[in-house]
């Protein structure tokens, strides 16, 4: 009988410490992602972006919570605030980072660690700025989406003729002093001739400058915008939008959030699709694949976007050949 009661003894020794070893064994296997996100919390773009990522993930096996901790810093544009989003994820010691948008973003996480790796979406030129060696083989820590290329430039000064054929004089809103404000601006150089258009470029270091270029350039008729793709761009969203509804500029826009703030048309890559697809890079990475092994990709889904009711409020008729073409139309 003791004996009997001496086994049992020791096999609940023996379950009750393997307990503590099972706990242990499960943190082990619990993975981190930082997510870093380049616009405010409580923005609407911010939120869907977030949720395609996660849908994604959690169709991939990664639940947070259970199998993954999923950890979120928002950035809003600000540098300080950037870098600080960047010294609390490194030391979540996260598997991932994620960051979503901002070529200044992706640089800061790099300058801390050379060996997390991350997956980025939204970026311009990650070759010109030194993130990745190459598209094909990236070399590093790093690998993503691109969202859009140079020749985007062309197309949307030619949807802005599309849409208000009585535009002559159009204001180029875009980062200087970068590959990439560069290049978008010598692509639309380049077809401008062609198309009767006289471009003047405005910068986007600060809300007062870009207030001041657009007031400025407001003052002579026959004027539109065209917004180039920047971080700076998207942290100035609301800005652009009142001042071109302020004075009556038809606007092209890089991405549909503008236009769902108010903006007239927007053409451009599918920034949703990019935070699904980079579900998928965080995956494989979570799986052991290296981030200097997997290809940069560039947008696959392209949308064009059109608000009717700015369309309204400039006293533009939008063409039918054009609504026809529109992926959505804003009432």
């Amino acid at each position: 009988m003791f004996v009997m009661k001496r086994r049992e003894f020791i096999s609940l020794l023996g379950g009750a410490a393997a307990w503590p070893l099972a706990a242990r064994a499960q943190q082990v296997s619990m993975r981190r992602i930082g997510v870093l996100m380049s616009v405010a919390e409580d923005s609407a773009e911010g939120q869907a972006r977030v949720a395609a990522l996660v849908t994604r993930l959690e169709q991939l096996g990664w639940s947070d919570g259970r199998n993954v901790l999923i950890d979120y810093r928002w950035s809003a544009g600000d540098a300080e605030r950037l870098r600080r989003n960047v010294a609390e994820l490194i030391a979540l010691s996260p598997d991932v980072i994620l960051v979503s948008g901002g070529t200044a973003a992706v640089a800061a996480v790099q300058q801390a660690t050379r060996t997390v790796p991350i997956v980025f979406t939204i970026i311009l030129d990650p070759v010109g700025a030194g993130l990745v060696e190459s598209l094909a083989r990236p070399g590093g820590n790093a690998t993503g989406f691109t969202v859009n290329e140079y020749g985007f430039g062309a197309k949307w000064l030619e949807l802005l003729k599309e849409i208000a054929p009585g535009v002559k004089r159009v204001a180029i809103i875009r980062e200087a002093g970068t590959t990439v404000g560069g290049g978008q601006l010598a692509a639309i150089q380049a077809v401008a001739p062609a198309l009767g258009m006289e471009l003047i470029p405005i910068g986007v270091r600060d809300a007062g400058e870009i207030e001041r270029g657009v007031t400025v350039f407001a003052r002579s008729p026959n004027g539109g915008l065209i917004v180039t793709g920047s971080a700076q761009a998207a942290d100035h969203r609301d800005l652009i939008v009142t001042l071109a509804t302020r004075h009556k500029l038809p606007a092209v826009y890089y991405g549909r959030f503008f236009v769902t703030a108010g903006g007239l048309m927007s053409y451009g890559p599918d920034y949703l699709e990019q935070h699904w697809r980079a579900a998928e890079y965080v995956n494989r990475i979570l799986k052991g694949e290296k981030p200097a092994d997997l290809p940069v990709q560039a947008p696959t889904k392209y949308e064009t976007v059109i608000n009717l009711k700015t369309a309204k409020e400039l006293g533009l008729t939008v063409p039918p050949t054009l609504l026809a073409r529109a992926d959505e139309v804003i009432e």
